[in-house]
């Protein structure tokens, strides 16, 4: 005669809400209305008027009130960054593979892309406008020129960093310079290529604002210097909120396309 056994059904165990929260997705959001609040705080405590600094609730009313001219300049922005930007990773991913590929093209244009960076490209504008016009080009040639120095000199760095070992070890096996820049030195400047992408990106939004500031009639840069001259400080802060909101989308795009295609060379080691 065999006795069976009856066993208490067992309860899911249900975690604490704080522990059920994923507190490194949620950071950037706490950290951003912590921000706010602070901003907000500060501007009722001190009372400081709106044409000097508004609080954030003013700010998202402009948003409000003047969406038609935000959204529309917006997207001109967004248009002549990201066209200047992909001008920028071709020609920036082209020069910096034949700059890497010898010691001697790489000592001999370095410093002459160095020189050219250190040219502030504001002072480029006017340059660009006796060329083409004022319009939508300076625009695009200055987030070109603003963004194209980060990405020549990761990819040429990445393939000048090639261990000498390695290279003997490919030439003893008959490998060709060609089959070690394919094999090799391309693969790995990959991670430094796509990373300098995230710098390159934020760099563009730069160019391309300074550029529709002093010579377009369209664009952020042109609507927030509008609105400065005519005291309307708010629409100013509405319009550098646009400019942040599409520079992080992108910078979020650029990472998003470094984790998918250079994953394997990053191992996090910090903590939560």
């Amino acid at each position: 005669m065999t006795m069976t056994i009856e066993t208490a059904p067992t309860r899911p165990v249900v975690k604490p809400l704080m522990q059920r929260i994923n507190w490194v997705r949620a950071a950037p959001f706490l950290y951003t209305l912590a921000l706010f609040a602070i901003w907000e705080l500060t501007v009722i405590v001190l009372d400081m008027p709106p044409t000097i600094l508004p609080a954030p609730s003013r700010v998202f009313e402009a948003v409000v009130q003047y969406w038609s001219p935000i959204w529309k300049n917006s997207l001109q922005t967004l248009y002549t960054t990201t066209l200047g930007f992909m001008i920028a990773v071709v020609a920036g991913l082209g020069l910096g593979l034949f700059i890497g590929w010898s010691k001697s093209i790489y000592a001999g244009l370095y410093p002459l892309m160095i020189g050219f960076n250190a040219i502030p490209k504001v002072a480029l504008v006017p340059i660009l406008v006796i060329w083409f016009g004022i319009g939508t080009v300076p625009a695009v040639l200055t987030a070109f020129l603003i963004s194209f120095f980060p990405i020549v000199v990761n990819v040429a760095t990445g393939l000048a960093t090639i261990e000498p070992e390695t290279e003997d070890v490919l030439r003893a096996l008959g490998a060709k310079k060609l089959d070690i820049m394919l094999k090799v030195g391309i693969p790995r400047s990959m991670p430094y290529f796509f990373g300098s992408l995230k710098i390159a990106i934020t760099l563009a939004f730069v160019g391309s604002v300074v550029s529709e500031t002093v010579a377009s009639n369209y664009g952020l840069g042109n609507m927030m210097s509008s609105a400065q001259s005519q005291f309307n400080v708010p629409l100013v802060f509405a319009g550098l909120l646009a400019l942040a909101v599409e520079g992080i989308a992108m910078y979020a795009l650029m990472a998003w396309l470094e984790k998918r295609m250079t994953g394997w060379a990053h191992r996090s080691t910090m903590a939560n």
